[in-house]
């Protein structure tokens, strides 16, 4: 079978552009959709029935995000799964692959109807680390790891900083299918109900997933990251792509310490008293006096120097904030992820734990999605 440089055979690609065309009904209301079995879940049974699939669902934008509240509340109204959320507590979009060793990790229950809920002190790739332990869930594997859905496209190099998408990664390193999912927000143009669309878009391909697992006929060694685009009603469609390299400009901006105070010495409740109190002492001693308060959502201790006379610090001292900004760039390819999405396309970018993902396993994991897509016709 001869190949093109990124592992589709022309054949199958011409396939594709056909099937994903016909798929765009299913979008539109044209197609037939499958009886829905939420009003007939009963929620006692489903909690005591533990030979359903368990779904782990994490994130990088922290658990109160409207993305994984959407993805969570749909995967419990199908009924056919036993739901498990492990995600942070706070917003930890572009941590990376990065862990905490070392520190007091805390795992707080968070009531989530019909599932099984923490949040996290940790990043994301702690989530599921911690997940996988056998340390916070009666099990160590889930059958699925479901990460997002992401506010913020994760294409090209932004795969990179992403933690959803490094979360995705984790699982697959020991061993378990994962899928990364983004909705392509836009500031000023995108909406929270935008969440609940691309839920609608992305679970057939969900379901498709666990139901192919079972057989044992889902692409093993690689995870799918999916993105969708920013009005995800109206899409054209899915279709099978490869990482480009594009990726959002970190812009780097001074902060003032007058203007903003909070670029200051913060401690968490989340540590232990005494761990607080020896900092208190520390600060008190040094700076000759502190000032704490709690902020009203997140409890937040400030510790804030005033200084002590007769001594001067010849430090210089400065203080910035880290944006990422989105610049227009123009791609060519069809086959890239960006290009897709921007085009309005739902994108499946098939990943490898290798830095170059062999033809071999894009082939299978393609002709696996092409076979989803065909299945409905």
């Amino acid at each position: 079978m001869t190949s093109k440089n990124n592992g589709l055979s022309a054949a199958l690609v011409s396939n594709l552009q056909d099937v994903l065309s016909k798929r765009k009904g299913v979008n539109d209301g044209s197609a037939e959709e499958p009886p829905s079995t939420s009003d007939s879940v009963d929620v006692a049974a489903m909690e005591s029935d533990d030979s359903r699939p368990i779904v782990l669902v994490t994130n990088g934008d922290g658990i109160d995000s409207p993305g994984l509240v959407s993805l969570v509340e749909a995967l419990v109204q199908e009924g056919l799964y036993n739901v498990h959320v492990c995600a942070p507590q706070t917003d930890k979009s572009a941590s990376s692959h990065s862990m905490t060793p070392g520190e007091t990790i805390a795992a707080s229950s968070v009531n989530i109807k019909g599932a099984t809920a923490f949040e996290v002190s940790g990043t994301p790739v702690d989530c599921i680390s911690l997940g996988f332990s056998g340390a916070l869930f009666a099990w160590s594997k889930p059958m699925l790891v479901i990460s997002g859905i992401n506010q913020g496209s994760n294409c090209g190099h932004q795969m990179f900083y992403s933690g959803a998408v490094a979360a995705a990664r984790e699982a697959l390193i020991s061993g378990v299918p994962s899928l990364s999912i983004s909705l392509n927000w836009k500031k000023d143009e995108s909406q929270e109900s935008d969440f609940k669309d691309a839920v609608g878009v992305c679970l057939p391909l969900i379901n498709a997933t666990i139901r192919d697992i079972v057989k044992e006929v889902f692409p093993k060694y690689c995870s799918l990251n999916i993105e969708i685009p920013t009005s995800p009603s109206s899409n054209k469609g899915f279709k099978v792509t490869k990482q480009s390299m594009w990726r959002k400009s970190p812009s780097w901006q001074a902060v003032s310490a007058n203007r903003h105070p909070g670029a200051g010495n913060f401690m968490s409740n989340q540590q232990s008293l005494g761990a607080q109190l020896a900092q208190l002492g520390r600060d008190a001693s040094a700076a000759g006096a502190a000032r704490r308060f709690t902020t009203q959502k997140k409890n937040i201790v400030e510790i804030e120097s005033v200084g002590v006379a007769g001594k001067t610090d010849s430090r210089v001292k400065k203080y910035f904030r880290l944006e990422f900004v989105a610049k227009e760039q123009e791609h060519t390819d069809d086959d890239l992820d960006i290009k897709a999405l921007e085009d309005g396309f739902v994108s499946v970018t098939p990943l490898s734990l290798f830095p170059n993902i062999d033809p071999e396993t894009k082939a299978a994991a393609s002709e696996w999605i092409y076979k989803y897509l065909n299945a409905d016709q």
